[in-house]
């Protein structure tokens, strides 16, 4: 009966230490749930900035691997050069065109307040051209004619909506803020690249394993082949139209080599742009000159063909709809640091999910996926 009595006890002890163990991992929970809770708050107004410097940092690595080993392995002075080197051959030329877009809105804006914006007259030289020259010469002219008087019928709903493009370009001057302390704290991250590589591992192994070490290099690869392929192409035919514009003195090129960006990134092309800015260059300027702006603007358009293959041939084949998302949305949410952003973002998410919904037919749970280089 005593046996019966002590085992009835025992299993009753065992019974509360049990219960008291789960309330204790409960509070343990709660207590670190709420930390997870604050430490989110007090970082959330620099996360954005802290996400595109890890990229930043991924993306430049390389570069700043070779540049090490060439100096003597001096990380701080190749991570010093490294971003010297960003401030002046990205952050100027964008910040630059960033003001000019927003100069040009903004005189825009102030001309249709004022009711004096008009579209010019159609050049002479349009009549002379067989067979719509009279039709197209006398249809431009009549649109230019009435389309001070469309403006002014319609000119609550155009100032309304000027105002929030005005409101957002507003946020330009923040957004060149934001990718300065990126590209300053970027530094910062490479110098310590080897340990949060290792930090990063452990963690990726700690969630999910091998196959997490094999995400995580993924995700490295997709962001490098990312920003090579698409950041800098896109910025490297931007560079180059917006020099082509200052050379030909194009009307409006700040704004012009804007839009031409944007268009990059979304992988449509700076033909958008190009192709009417040739036309007016044959409509307005001498053959000579036209003929010039013609050779130099071709190549231009073309550009993206040859190095794009190049500097993600071994890589992936992100879909450019998920690119293009990636910038709207990206640049809606978060402006022109959002324009970069969003597409490493997306296409990160977008392989990643690719590696997890269709792995390859010879990986198992156990085996990690191979990185893309």
């Amino acid at each position: 009966m005593d046996q019966t009595n002590d085992v009835g006890m025992a299993a009753k002890d065992a019974g509360q230490i049990s219960i008291e163990a789960r309330v204790s991992d409960l509070v343990r929970l709660g207590i670190i749930g709420l930390f997870a809770y604050w430490t989110v708050l007090l970082i959330a107004p620099f996360a954005l900035i802290v996400v595109w410097s890890a990229i930043l940092a991924v993306a430049l690595y390389p570069m700043f691997n070779a540049l090490s080993r060439l100096i003597g392995n001096r990380p701080v002075i190749a991570a010093t050069v490294i971003v010297v080197a960003c401030l002046v051959l990205i952050i100027a030329p964008v910040a630059l065109v960033a003001v000019n877009f927003a100069d040009a809105v903004e005189g825009l804006v102030g001309k249709l307040q004022a009711e004096s914006f008009a579209l010019p007259a159609a050049p002479e030289s349009i009549r002379a051209w067989p067979v719509i020259g009279e039709r197209l010469y006398a249809g431009w002219n009549k649109v230019a004619g009435d389309l001070a008087s469309n403006i002014i019928e319609y000119q609550k709903p155009i100032l309304h909506v000027m105002g929030i493009v005005v409101a957002k370009l507003a946020s330009i001057s923040g957004g060149v803020l934001s990718f300065v302390a990126s590209v300053i704290l970027s530094g910062f991250f490479l110098t310590q690249s080897t340990r949060l590589a290792e930090t990063i591992q452990v963690l990726a192994s700690r969630i999910a394993g091998d196959r997490g070490v094999g995400f995580a290099k993924l995700a490295g690869t997709t962001v490098r082949n990312v920003s090579r392929g698409v950041i800098g192409v896109a910025f490297l035919q931007t560079l180059m139209c917006g020099l082509c514009f200052a050379f030909f003195d194009l009307p409006a090129r700040g704004a012009l080599t804007f839009i031409i960006f944007m268009l990059c990134v979304m992988q449509l092309g700076p033909g958008l742009v190009l192709v009417p800015a040739i036309i007016w260059g044959w409509l307005s300027w001498p053959t000579s000159v036209a003929l010039a702006l013609t050779v130099v603007a071709v190549p231009i358009m073309l550009v993206d063909n040859v190095l794009k293959p190049i500097l993600m041939a071994k890589g992936l084949s992100t879909p450019m709809l998920v690119i293009l998302i990636g910038v709207i949305g990206g640049t809606l949410s978060y402006g022109l640091l959002g324009l970069f952003l969003g597409p490493i973002v997306l296409s990160v998410f977008y392989e990643l999910l690719r590696a997890w919904a269709w792995p390859p037919r010879d990986s198992t749970e156990t085996k990690p996926i191979a990185p893309v280089d």
